[in-house]
């Protein structure tokens, strides 16, 4: 069953489109850009938006994955560039602003990685500095075909520093540094194939193959997912001692859950498990 609705928080103004859109599909919520004139462009509005809906996520029962889409052409071109400027006209310059919009973002991006449930990002066109941000802090990530990604804030004398930061966590470092300190675009066949990205699809297809790999993921149990993709980002911050000590710790509890015991009886039976998220 499907359905669509922009909550309260989403668009504060009726007499305007509202700049995210929030569709159920099943267990999947969709959440989509909705700044196609922008070229879906992070405002200020917009990564409120985003960060109060995926706040709304987290413990809606009724959302075991999200998916994050976006309207129009671009997936998204980064930073509302018109909006920073125009508060070069502050007293400061706009160095207060600027401080709040990257610390707005940064915890935007955060709120995603310590989502207990997956985000699949769905890219149809450009994704281009924090734009590519996102879909780097993304868990899983689909491409269009004929999508592309870039880090191009050097081209401008700004360079990527906090797109770096997911970037370098998801590709090697000598293909960060190149997309990093050149600008230059890559495909979605080059996104692929260094690990930006997870699958490539014909162009229009990436929405409807974003939400599959999505209805997989949510088939599984809710709390298994919860305390592995919780522990994956934990443990790569640690030394290799350090995160077998932890993984051991957390395979231990996840033994000890009752989807464990289900999952591994059904198993044992052939049959289908039945999850009980806990």
């Amino acid at each position: 069953m499907t359905s669509q609705s922009a909550s309260a928080p989403v668009s504060p103004s009726v007499s305007q489109p509202p700049i995210l859109l929030r569709e159920q599909v099943g267990d999947v919520a969709v959440l989509t850009l909705n700044r196609p004139d922008a070229r879906n462009s992070l405002s200020e509005r917009l990564i409120a938006a985003l960060t109060t809906e995926l706040r709304h996520i987290h413990d809606d029962l009724s959302v075991r994955v999200v998916v994050i889409a976006a309207s129009g052409k671009a997936f998204s071109a980064g930073h509302d560039i018109k909006e920073l400027t125009a508060r070069r006209n502050d007293a400061d310059r706009g160095r207060a602003y600027f401080a709040e919009i990257m610390r707005a973002c940064s915890t935007m991006m955060q709120t995603i990685v310590h989502l207990p449930k997956p985000v699949v990002a769905a890219v149809q066109g450009i994704a281009t500095a924090a734009g590519c941000q996102l879909v780097a802090t993304c868990d899983l990530a689909i491409a269009s075909e004929a999508a592309t990604f870039a880090t191009p804030g050097v081209d401008i004398g700004l360079f990527c520093s906090t797109p770096m930061v997911a970037l370098s966590r998801n590709i090697p470092r000598k293909q960060a540094m190149e997309m990093l300190l050149t600008g230059e675009p890559i495909s979605a066949a080059t996104a692929r194939d260094i690990g930006l990205v997870n699958r490539v699809v014909p162009a229009g297809h990436e929405r409807n193959a974003a939400i599959e790999l999505a209805q997989k993921v949510a088939g599984k149990s809710a709390y298994t997912i919860k305390i592995g993709k919780t522990a994956f980002y934990r443990q790569a911050e640690m030394s290799l001692a350090e995160a077998y000590r932890y993984t051991a710790e957390v395979m231990t509890e996840n033994m000890m859950a009752r989807d464990a015991e289900e999952g591994i009886g059904a198993f044992i039976d052939k049959r289908k498990p039945k999850w009980q998220d806990k």
